[in-house]
This record gives C-alpha cells, structure tokens and sequence, in this order.
C-alpha cells in the first residue's frame, strides 16, 4: 500500500440531546446530520462533506430504507455510495470496512455515521402526540450488509429466553461458578465495575445519565431500580430511550493533507480485527468464555508488537457487566482496571446498533488528549455472538488490514446438542431469575447431561426463585422430567 492511501480518522462528532420538551429534539436522520456536521468542523473541512463516496450506516429503530442517501442530499455528497448495515453487523466491520476501501484505492472519503431519537419517540408516545418522521421507502441502499445467521436458537424462542438481559445474565452467573465466586462476591464485583462506568459518565458531558451513583445503589434491587433478571437490576443493563448520534470522518493521508488539516489532530485505524463465527447460547459447552474474542484480542496485540499493558486507553463494549467481565478474561486485564471512556452503555448512553460509534469517537478524543497513545474499541454483535476489536495509534500504518479470525473462532469454538425433550438426571451449567412480565418468567435454567446433550427449562415456582437468589444453583443435580427436582 502506498503511503498516501493510508486511512485517517480526521473529523469526529458526537449528539446528546436531551431536552424537557421532547417535540424539540430532531429525528434520527436529523441527529446524524449534525453528528457528521460537527466531524467535518472537528476535521476543520467542510469540504470533506461533498467529496464523500461512501456513508456507511448501522441499522437502528428507525425505518429509513436508505438513510445514507437522505444524509447524502443533506450534506452534498450526491456521488456518495450508500451502505445499510442490519442489525448483526459488527460496527468494527463498517469501520474496516471504510479503512481497507481506502488503503485499497476505492474510496477517498467515507463516512461512519448512526443514531437514535428512541427517547424523543417514547416520551412522545406516551404524551400521546405524533413522532414526525422522514418517510423514506422503496429506495434501496447501494449495499446492504446483512448477517449470515440467527443470533437465537430455536428452544430459546419457544421457552421466551429472547431478552439479551436474560441470556446476558446466565452467562455472568456461569462465570461466576466458573470462577468459584460467592453470590455475594460476585454482586459486589459488579458493583466495582459499574461503579467505576459511571464515575466515568459523570465526568463525560457527552454521557446520556450523569448522576452519581454508588457501586450498592447500582447492583441492589429497589422500587426504581427493579430486579429484570438475577443479578441485573435497571442499573446493570443498557438503556437504549436515548437520543445520540455519532459520526467520524475517514479520508486518505492525500487527501487530508492536501485539505492541509491538521495532523496533530489524526488518529490513525492501524488494524481491525473481527470473528463473525456464530453460535447461538444454549449451544456454547463453555456459557462463561469466549474464545472469538481471545482469539480476536491475540491477533490485534500481535499486530501491535506489544502487550495490553502497553495499550493507554480500553473500551470495551459494554451492553451488560458480563459482556465486560468476558472481554477483561480474554484481554488479560485486571479486573481494577478501567476498561471505558464513555461511562458504558448504562450511563454514557446504548444507542442500540450505534454505541461503537460513539465509543470511536469518545476514544479519539481521548488519544488526542494525551499524543502518543494507543487505543483499543470493542465491539460485539448479539450475546457475545460476533466479536471485534479496533486498535486506534498515533503513527500511519503502510499495512492496514481489516482481518477476520472466523474460521479459528469455528475451530475453537466447542459446541453442544440442544435437546428440548431430553430428561435424566442433569447437572445446572448455568440459570436465572426472570422477572419480566411479557417474556420468561421464573429460573430460567441451562441443564447439561452426561451424554453431553443439553436442555432447557423454564421453572415458575417462587421458592426456587427465591433459593437461586440466596444459593448458588450452578453444579447441583437436576431429575428431569415433567417437573424439576432437585438432589
């Protein structure tokens, strides 16, 4: 590759609007507008705008059919080819994508662009007033990206186990037993990471939730702050009713230097890495790892020559403590240490398939606060059924690649048989409490036979229930049959 094809983050911009009158904040396709506007004044060229060829979008609660081609009229870029990732798409992919288009001579100019005005809908809906939205349809985006696969299994669905809080939550308290942690040890370690995203959203003024709050106030279940599934209080979770929007600005070396930006403002995208293997769950034999992501984490620290110590910034992506607590095992990082520069999706905000986004753009401005430093993003798609990362420096990279770890993560990845009939004695490889009214409702349990098969089951009975929360359950022997009981 030569030199003046190397890929540079120039511009980046972040909206959070918040407002006491919801009918003030602007729609989605409105909120990215001005996201991309500010990356083009960040960049210090507005002229970076009509010479993109390419605005690639992440899917999210709106229905703009192609929201790259309205964002193309609104800004100039009528030449722009436009990019529609669905839901299941690593937003690491759309930024490898962008980087590898340069460092290949297809493109000069791309914009990374997504966004949410999902609290402005809510509150308007529940007023009882009209959401204005552009309607766009029949129009189609030049590519749309899709996944190859289901994110769910089909016992999952039948038993009502779809809520990522649910599924999230069996894989924190697999990890737990994996770990021979008490319940009490293992609400407080929750307690200590979430504590430290919010010390961190505090001080962000980009963060959708600032309020101060304690490691006991976030992980013990109250009146507003309800239990959803065991451990996972509302604090715990990702709160998606926000209205953000993040946008970068990646252009070629040449043309940000014949634009005479400024270069000690670039940060350059030196690797991405992403395995898009896909398993659903209950077919994981190991619930508490992920052996995408180490994979994933071993090849972007062997491109960089050097160990996670010597990376200055993390984040890691951050929809649920146990997507964290998995990604810190597979990083080698100390569980103390800070793992975000947004605050996470709890309090910095979860704009559904955009929060990469705009961690990419918190963590440029980080690495330009402090010249010289390394940043790594994460980024997963599902239940920690995708896995990326982004490795972000100050020096140009003549070998940019955009790699793919998918056929080692295949390898690596070992699987079980889910037999929604099975029955026997079994063993609980992991479970929780779901207290949702409208999905599963009860000990959500994951059971392993001996013959290595295993099964799911739902149970409603209150005084398991109450026994999950106050024992552990993970290791006990199950009788299987029409009902459940315990040796």
């Amino acid at each position: 590759m030569q030199a003046e094809r190397i890929p540079v983050v120039v511009g980046v911009g972040a909206v959070n609007r918040q407002a006491e009158d919801p009918q003030t904040i602007g729609e989605p396709i409105v909120l990215m507008e001005e996201a991309i506007r500010l990356a083009a004044q960040d960049a210090g060229a507005e002229a970076l705008l009509a010479g993109a060829d390419e605005i690639i979008v992440p899917r999210g609660f709106w229905a703009y059919s192609d929201p790259g081609r309205l964002l193309a009229e609104r800004i100039g870029a009528a030449g722009a080819r436009t990019v529609l990732a669905e839901i299941g798409i690593l937003q690491s992919s759309l930024l490898g994508r962008a980087a590898a288009g340069i460092a290949a001579g297809r493109s000069e100019v791309a914009i990374l662009v997504g966004g949410e005005a999902h609290d402005r809908a809510a509150r308007l809906g529940r007023a009882g007033k009209a959401v204005p939205l552009t309607v766009q349809q029949g129009v189609a985006p030049d590519v749309h990206l899709e996944p190859a696969s289901e994110i769910m299994g089909r016992h999952e669905i039948e038993l009502g186990l779809v809520t990522p809080t649910i599924q999230y939550a069996v894989i924190d308290n697999a990890l737990r037993f994996a770990e021979g942690k008490s319940i009490a040890e293992h609400k407080a370690e929750l307690g200590a990471l979430w504590g430290d995203f919010n010390r961190v959203a505090v001080g962000n003024p980009q963060a959708w939730n600032r309020k101060p709050m304690t490691p006991e106030e976030i992980v013990t279940p109250t009146d507003a702050n309800r239990l959803l599934a065991f451990p996972y209080t509302k604090h715990l979770v990702s709160q998606w009713n926000v209205n953000q929007a993040g946008a970068l600005v990646v252009c070629s070396l040449a043309k940000a230097r014949q634009l005479g930006l400024d270069a000690k403002r670039f940060v350059f995208p030196l690797a991405v890495v992403d395995s898009e293997h896909m398993v659903t769950l209950s077919e994981r034999r190991a619930l508490a790892r992920s052996p995408g992501f180490e994979l994933v984490f071993a090849r972007l620290l062997e491109r960089f020559g050097r160990g996670v110590e010597a990376i200055d910034a993390i984040e890691l992506y951050s929809c649920f403590p146990a997507a964290v607590r998995v990604q810190q095992r597979a990083l080698g990082v100390a569980p103390e240490r800070r793992v975000t520069q947004t605050g996470g999706m709890t309090f910095g905000g979860g704009p559904l398939n955009n929060f990469v986004i705009q961690s990419f753009v918190q963590m440029i401005e980080t690495l330009r606060a402090k010249p010289g430093s390394h940043g790594v993003v994460s980024a997963v798609s599902g239940l920690i059924t995708k896995q990326g990362a982004t490795l972000f420096g100050p020096e140009p990279s003549l070998d940019f690649a955009h790699e793919q770890v998918t056929d080692a993560a295949r390898r690596a990845q070992a699987t079980v048989v889910v037999d929604p009939a099975a029955t026997g004695r079994a063993r609980v490889a992991s479970y929780t409490v779901s207290q949702a009214k409208d999905v599963a409702n009860g000990v959500a349990l994951f059971l392993d036979f001996e013959d290595g098969r295993r099964t799911l089951r739902v149970d409603p009975d209150p005084e398991l229930a109450a026994l999950a929360m106050r024992e552990e359950l993970c290791g006990r022997t199950v009788e299987v049959g029409s009902t459940l009981r315990f040796a």
